[in-house]
């Protein structure tokens, strides 16, 4: 009874609507008046601009754009036609599954949709087959439904197979460094990333209250629990549903959050210097710290306590679909800051077993992906009162950090005071991999940039980017997959590092890294300008060192202005002959801008295609020759016998020639290849017939040759001294890799400019002319003779000292 009367209900409601509904005789006065006001006033918005800008011609732009608009419009009505066609079965299942497909594969369109197609074509042809009558069809049906299973059953075998393979090879690369190693001798002794000779030793601290973690709840002893510590001043959005789970899933709140680690710790007196590492974002129920064991037991080894912190607790979760934690990373650097507070009371407190043991004037902060961010932050905060964001949260730590360690950071995640952290006097290193399909472009090359050095002692910044590492395999339990994804057969990893290969780089670099900055060892100092000087520890593969130190004093760094003709010093100047790039630009990463400006010099002599190896040097004229000039005063730099020249480089892949676009270049270049079309036909009617077999030959591609130029250094007398950058090094090419299998099928791969830092001895150079004083140096000349073409960036070119 009332089913029927709500049905009454609902048909007496929509004929009422029906008697006042529009019509469509209406409709199609609406339509004509929405298209003719409205011709009406884009030709009346024409005529009255185009007298204002006396260009007649633009009434024509206004006609021609009200047709391709109509020929749009037409367009669009006729594809919503089709999809209007398209049964609703199928349009539900389109718009349930193609979301869904896009989050599994990443949102990489070729997948997507050849999936889409696949498993559509699979449906149809079981319907066909199995669920309705196949005999009944026509012939031609038959034909096409067999055709279609055959596409889709091939398709499914091909993606099968494509899914299995470890990835596909990629363009060779040459190793640029390699090119000049002998050039380079090893730093002597055992490497920094063997053994040393301390036994080790394992315990866990914690709250004692962690409800899956029994090394943080029971088997924690009384002596190594900790307080909780309260965190809402530091952590946005732990509410809603994601932070009620996480509540439920770890038994507190952000008001009670622990402070939990794993300790490897060298046997004996002590003191020794103290290292905190910690992860970076991973699932939460995965718990990340486990994963720095190969550093704990290594440094520990050495003389170190290493300390993994959790903070697994503000990892994201898959509960966290429409909001969780967020810019969350400096609630990771203060809680390393409360952990060092723990060590230090531990270290002051006469009956606990680490009395004593710590070196509170060695500490060393090392942090993964957020966690590489979170330990700027950390130092940051450390040097403050109080909180930048909050002026009511009061710090005071003022630890002795002495040094951070970067592991494929991201940047900016957290903004203090809505502006980046920027470190004064404190040395830093960070370790990017190319490889790496979390976070693709090198980030901490930002945080690189905003490290500035003012005090008397000695500090340095250094960052290294390793070709074929990746982002995961930094942490043991992470692995080769970078995404998260179970899929891993989606990503591309045959050009990848294997683990064990990956974190032998990671234990020479950070070891090295410690021992310099905690221990004064000076002689692993060199490593970090050049990992040659390691080659008989570090695993074959390409390396990019960028290096400055305390010592530099710098010449040029394109921040200061926008006139390239000045330096960073008044009393300097620049000029340049037959560039054909000549600008000052911000650098761009992949997804952001470095944060720096640097020089981009570019040359290209047009010489034929034969040619384009060759030495430009020797048949170019010299007149023709480009080059890049930097004066100054030698009194500005008091240049001695332990003087460097320095300066980091990256080549870029824009154009040598822009100015060649245009008509008449494309009309030249037509001709050109008529003309070398009609001499090939020449040429191969003369040519004896078997060998047009060679056509079918696939072509193998050659790496492309490093940059190579000459450097003029000219003293205040005029004597001069010429030398090639490869003294030193080659430039190596800008690295072009291919995270994703997909981007094989596209063409795609990914590179950005990343700088490797050249160091010339003044003094050891001189030899070459007696007659040349390197303490009198008033110009240092890029001479662009070495290759046909090319641009360079160019970056701090100044002068420090030799280790």
């Amino acid at each position: 009874m009332i089913k029927r009367w709500f049905k009454n209900a609902k048909n007496w409601i929509l004929a009422k609507l029906l008697l006042i509904s529009p019509g469509s005789y209406a409709f199609k006065g609406a339509a004509f008046g929405l298209i003719a006001f409205t011709v009406l006033l884009i030709i009346l918005n024409a005529v009255i601009f185009a007298f204002q800008i006396g260009d007649p011609y633009y009434l024509l732009f206004g006609l021609v754009t009200i047709i391709v608009l109509a020929l749009l419009g037409a367009l669009g009505v006729w594809i919503i036609k089709l999809l209007y066609q398209i049964p609703k079965w199928f349009k539900f299942a389109l718009l349930m599954c193609l979301p869904i497909l896009a989050m599994i594969v990443y949102f990489q369109v070729v997948l997507v949709v050849g999936l889409a197609i696949l498993f559509s074509i699979l449906g149809a042809s079981y319907f066909i087959f199995v669920r309705s009558s196949f005999k009944r069809l026509t012939t031609p049906k038959k034909v096409v439904a067999a055709l279609a299973l055959f596409v889709a059953l091939f398709g499914i075998g091909a993606l099968a197979y494509y899914y299995s393979l470890t990835g596909l090879d990629v363009d060779p690369i040459e190793n640029a460094a390699l090119l000049s190693a002998d050039k380079i001798p090893a730093i002597l002794g055992k490497s920094p990333g063997e053994t040393g000779e301390y036994l080790v030793k394992t315990i866990t601290y914690g709250s004692g209250k962690d409800r899956h973690r029994p090394e943080f709840a029971e088997k924690v002893t009384y002596n190594f629990l900790t307080d909780s510590v309260n965190g809402v001043a530091f952590l946005d959005n732990w509410s809603g549903f994601s932070g009620w789970w996480r509540e439920k899933y770890w038994g507190f709140d952000d008001k009670s959050l622990p402070i939990n680690g794993r300790v490897w710790y060298p046997e004996g007196k002590g003191p020794f210097p103290l290292v905190l590492v910690v992860h970076g974002n991973h699932s939460m129920q995965d718990y990340s710290d486990p994963g720095y064991d190969y550093l704990g037991e290594l440094l520990a080894s050495r003389g170190m306590i290493l300390v993994s912190v959790d903070e697994n607790f503000i990892n994201g979760s898959w509960t966290d679909i429409r909001e969780g934690l967020s810019k969350e990373n400096d609630a990771r650097g203060w809680l390393l800051l409360e952990h060092l507070k723990v060590w230090h009371d531990w270290n002051a407190s006469s009956d606990h077993p680490f009395f004593n043991k710590i070196d509170t004037t060695k500490i060393a902060l090392i942090g993964h992906s957020r966690g590489g961010e979170a330990v700027a932050h950390a130092a940051m905060l450390n040097e403050l009162d109080f909180y930048p964001d909050d002026a009511s949260v009061k710090l005071d730590y003022h630890f002795n950090i002495q040094s951070i360690v970067a592991i494929a950071p991201v940047d900016g995640q957290y903004e203090p005071g809505s502006s980046r952290t920027k470190l004064n006097d404190i040395s830093y290193f960070v370790i990017h991999g190319a490889q790496d399909a979390d976070v693709s472009s090198f980030m901490g090359s930002m945080q690189y940039e905003r490290i500035s050095f003012q005090d008397s002692s000695y500090h340095f910044k250094s960052g290294l980017y390793v070709y074929g590492a990746n982002h995961g395999q930094f942490n043991t339990s992470w692995g080769k997959n970078d995404t998260g994804n179970p899929f891993v057969g989606l990503l591309n990893l045959k050009q990848q590092l294997d683990d064990s290969t990956q974190q032998v780089i990671a234990k020479v670099y950070i070891s090295a890294f410690l021992e310099a900055t905690l221990r004064g060892k000076k002689e692993y100092l060199p490593l970090f300008l050049d990992a040659r000087k390691g080659k008989n520890w570090l695993p074959e593969t390409i390396y990019l060192n960028q290096f400055e130190d305390s010592n530099l004093k710098t010449l040029a760094n394109f921040d200061e202005d926008f006139d390239v003709k000045t330096t960073s010093l008044d009393s300097g100047s620049i000029q340049s002959e037959n560039l054909t790039v000549w600008r000052e630009a911000e650098i761009q990463l992949k997804w952001a801008k470095k944060g720096s400006r640097a020089a981009f010099l570019g040359w290209n002599y047009e010489v034929e295609d034969s040619l384009k190896d060759e030495r430009a040097k020797g048949f170019v004229n010299d007149s023709l020759i480009a080059s890049y000039s930097l004066n100054f005063d030698p009194l500005d730099f008091q240049l001695d016998s332990t003087s460097v020249l320095l300066f980091s480089m990256a080549e870029s892949t824009e154009s040598s020639n822009p100015k060649t676009s245009g008509k008449w270049i494309n009309d030249n270049k037509e001709n050109k290849e008529e003309e070398e079309e009609e001499n090939e036909e020449e040429t191969n009617a003369e040519a004896p017939e078997e060998e047009e077999e060679s056509e079918d030959e696939p072509e193998e591609k050659n790496a492309e040759k490093p940059l190579d130029f000459t450097i003029q250094l000219v003293d205040s007398t005029g004597q001069s001294i010429q030398f090639l950058l490869s003294e030193f090094s080659p430039l190596q090419r800008e690295i072009a890799v291919t995270i994703w299998k997909s981007d094989f099928i596209k063409g795609d791969s990914q590179s950005e400019k990343v700088f490797q830092t050249f160091s010339f001895n003044l003094e050891k150079l001189a030899k070459q002319n007696p007659g040349y004083t390197p303490t009198q140096l008033r110009t240092i000349k890029f001479v662009f003779d070495q290759s046909t073409s090319g641009v360079v960036v160019v970056d701090n070119i100044g002068f420090s000292r030799e280790f």
